[in-house]
């Protein structure tokens, strides 16, 4: 869960190697550090933000001079943040730096083994342990070196190292954790992620797990453990560069939450022709979705929620039965996996190391896996059977919106695609369906004019102690996104419940001026929730409300009511996220919090 960068070419590296940093800051930002060649490896790292760093550069007496560097930002694992434990790491002679990202399982037993050797350490780190390593077996070859490296560590790591012996080269190598080479004109570069690069190139190499590159200003070579040379498409990036800018905007999150309409448009609309769904870009037949057994839907946080979504509208509109796991804990539950199973995983960044593990789990079991991605050529979306991208772009700010919100659409045709090959829907409800899905980025569209209202509404509710958000049904798999909104990034404890357990227990933690959020779109439901919010008012909750246009009865006994377009109860969930969004960004900056770095959070979660 950091980011790495590194640069070899003709200009001063410092420079790069900031800017990249810089946008990978989402990845973690507890503490930054660089190491650029210049006679010698020069390290300079701190505890804190890039500013920190920054600051901390301008304040020395000389200027970081060379062309040959690498850079780290941190998400602290082992080792609490603080400067001695920030990267680069180096071996005890200096000889060797390091930048990595990931967990080495095994660094106690080598840590033991270095030091039985004669070897000292100063940090607390993991990494300092692999810095170490590899000075130890160093007889001059760095991608020799690294081969012996690899086969001595466990655990899921992207590495890269400078050799004070090999100035005009970097070497590197990936497992379990992203990292990809940009290619560039007399300069190439490794980062974790796109972004970091946009300005630099557009055009890269996506490493598998296991392959080692060798990098120089004017040649990338890449490597199997075998040391055999591999030869690799180049993947062309077409965004536009100013999709990972804030364009104005004071946060990402924001500027993110405005592109859902736009997001969604490019998700759904294309896979839309003449009244059918249209998932060209699987293979999954109608013969085989009727063969379909049980599904296992697999994801973590917002994802997880999308999912749980995707649970009540998969087996309402196709029958077939759903179950949604954490991926932390599927593979520990040791699950029922068959023959003619689906395993569905779903992740924004195609990288999350728990669901990586668990579509390895299912393949491994011979399950057939469609993923639902929306970084392409990630290692969940290589890996699957079938893939199915969320066409969000770009997703800087920690906590996910348009992600959440493009995974949600993916559900909905997944769940008429999967309906129609079964014949549980009829051709008019699919007629009716798929206009009004046609219609959600409009619906998305017409909430986000709530943004004056829910500022006012913000100041009101920006000190709150506890909020509690409440639903049935959908409505409560929408309660859960808003739920941790809320709590990722105002730090307001947040809890969602299905309303009707709320007199099993937790009722007893409404007390008088207790902000409840409550969601009711669900026809069927309705009145059941009304019954729900007059539990929580008798004693002394404050309610906003989400429902329908035309459920004006609720005004009644809410505070405050948001009124989302009439649509589809299938596909609400789109839209009573949108005012939750907005109100814990609105509550967020009324605290003072920095919305698209949470503490203790970052967006790409590659360790276990």
């Amino acid at each position: 869960m950091c980011g790495i960068v590194g640069y070899i070419g003709m200009k001063e590296a410092a420079p790069v190697l900031l800017q990249g940093l810089e946008k990978l800051e989402y990845r973690g930002y507890d503490s930054a550090g660089i190491a650029v060649y210049q006679d010698d490896i020069f390290t300079i790292k701190t505890k804190g933000r890039l500013h920190d760093l920054k600051q901390k550069i301008e304040k020395m007496d000389t200027s970081i001079h060379g062309s040959v560097g690498i850079g780290h930002t941190r998400w602290a694992t082992h080792g609490a943040p603080s400067d001695v434990n920030s990267h680069p790491h180096s071996s005890e002679n200096g000889r060797i730096s390091i930048v990595h990202n990931g967990i080495i399982e095994n660094y106690m037993e080598l840590k033991l083994f270095l030091q039985q050797e004669g070897r000292k350490f100063v940090s607390e780190t993991d990494t300092e342990i692999v810095a170490q390593l590899f000075d130890y077996y160093y007889q001059g070859d760095l991608v020799d070196t690294m081969i012996k490296v690899i086969d001595k560590i466990r655990g899921a790591y992207a590495l890269g190292v400078l050799c004070s012996e090999h100035p005009d080269e970097i070497v590197a190598v990936r497992k379990d954790s992203p990292l990809l080479v940009g290619i560039g004109q007399n300069e190439n570069y490794i980062a974790s992620d796109i972004p970091a690069l946009l300005e630099y190139t557009r055009d890269y190499y996506l490493l598998e797990d296991n392959e080692i590159v060798l990098l120089k200003k004017d040649s990338i070579q890449l490597f199997d453990l075998n040391r055999n040379e591999i030869k690799k498409e180049i993947f062309h990036v077409t965004w536009d560069v100013s999709a990972a800018e804030k364009d104005g905007y004071d946060y990402f999150m924001m500027k993110e939450i405005m592109e859902q309409p736009e997001g969604l448009r490019k998700t759904i609309l294309p896979r839309i022709k003449e009244n059918e769904i249209q998932l060209d870009q699987i293979e999954l037949t109608a013969e085989q979705v009727n063969n379909i057994n049980r599904i296992h839907i697999v994801a973590c946080g917002s994802a997880w929620h999308a999912s749980i979504v995707g649970k009540y509208i998969i087996e309402k509109l196709s029958r077939i039965p759903v179950e949604v796991d954490l991926a932390s804990e599927f593979r520990y539950r040791q699950p029922i996996l068959q023959k003619n199973d689906l395993c569905i995983i779903v992740s924004q960044s195609g990288e999350t190391a728990d669901t990586l593990a668990a579509l390895r789990e299912a393949k491994k079991h011979g399950v057939r896996v469609l993923s639902i991605v929306n970084v392409v050529g990630s290692s969940i979306a290589r890996e699957s059977d079938d893939v199915i991208y969320t066409w969000a772009g770009p997703e800087i700010a920690v906590a996910t919106t348009k992600g959440y919100s493009t995974q949600l659409s993916v559900m909905y045709l997944l769940a008429l695609y999967f309906g129609k090959a079964r014949k549980t829907i009829t051709e008019q409800e699919m007629t009716d369906y798929i206009q009004k899905l046609k219609k959600v980025p409009d619906d998305v569209q017409k909430l986000l004019e709530f943004e004056d209202r829910i500022k006012v509404l913000a100041k009101q509710y920006a000190h709150s102690k506890d909020v509690f958000v409440i639903g049935r049904g959908i409505d409560y798999a929408a309660a859960l996104e808003g739920s941790l909104k809320l709590k990722e990034i105002s730090y307001i404890h947040s809890e969602a419940y299905a309303a009707g357990e709320l007199k099993h227990g937790t009722i007893s933690l409404i007390e008088y001026g207790t902000l409840v959020v409550a969601v009711a779109t669900q026809q069927a439901l309705f009145e059941k929730l009304i019954s729900n919010i007059k539990e929580v008012k008798a004693r002394g909750a404050k309610v906003v409300a989400i429902a329908t246009e035309g459920s004006t009865s609720i005004e009644k006994v809410a505070d405050e009511v948001f009124y989302i377009p009439k649509t589809s109860e299938m596909f609400t969930a789109s839209a009573t996220v949108v005012p939750m969004q907005l109100l814990s960004y609105y509550i967020a900056v009324e605290r003072g919090c920095d919305v698209d770095k949470p503490r203790n959070l970052a967006k790409s979660v590659t360790v276990e």
